[in-house]
């Protein structure tokens, strides 16, 4: 217990790189994701096939897989640090399932609800600004919401490619002190999942208070 006292801070450090890695993958994620789930929704079916395989690629092979790929195959040509690694892959995952929700959210609106705005005389970028964009954002809010815990969670990953991320900071700490203190596994690991869950439940929570409310 003294030892995960003393490791406060050191261990608050990590937390600061993994809310990093998530925050700035989230950013890009949403920002390109709402524009990749927008064009699976056109009438062209070379987009439609390109998006597709854009999607199915990043989903078929596992993240994991991604990181090391990037990290140890594409970082000589990119110049990418452990940090850097980590946002480029978790930015496409994300973009690809954000693309995926939204093109789901559009899709599953009634047509009738575009269909009486353009009968009402609405243009067509203001049919997708004033009707359909706002009630899709609706029904896909807390599915949103549910994939930036997933994200926030799957940045542990970042410790197999040596980035001092919360998980990474853990196993130092008791790399350093196992000899000393043969149950600091235990209070370390302990303190992580307390971490990682003060980070998660709160956005847990309010998936589900969005899922009741809208």
């Amino acid at each position: 217990m003294d030892i995960l006292l003393g490791s406060f801070w050191r261990l608050l450090e990590g937390v600061w790189i993994t809310f990093e890695i998530a925050l700035i993958s989230i950013f890009f994620s949403c920002l390109l994701g709402f524009i990749l789930g927008y064009l699976m929704t056109l009438p062209f079916w070379w987009l439609r096939v390109i998006c597709r395989f854009y999607l199915e690629s990043i989903r078929i092979i596992p993240i994991l897989a991604w990181l090391f790929i990037v990290y140890f195959g594409f970082s000589g040509f990119l110049n990418l640090s452990g940090i850097g690694a980590c946002i480029l892959v978790f930015s496409l995952w994300g973009i690809a399932e954000i693309g995926d929700l939204v093109r789901g959210a559009i899709t599953s609106l009634p047509k009738h609800q575009s269909e009486s705005a353009r009968a009402l005389g609405l243009k067509e970028y203001q049919v997708q600004i004033y009707v359909i964009f706002p009630q899709s954002f609706k029904s896909l809010l807390p599915s949103l919401v549910n994939l930036f815990t997933r994200m926030i969670k799957t940045t542990s990953l970042a410790a197999l490619i040596g980035v001092s991320d919360l998980l990474k900071v853990g196993q130092q700490i008791i790399e350093v002190n196992l000899i000393a203190s043969p149950y600091v596994s235990f209070w370390i690991y302990g303190g992580i999942m307390v971490l990682y869950f003060a980070l998660c439940y709160p956005l847990s929570r309010y998936s589900k208070y969005l899922e009741t409310k809208l």
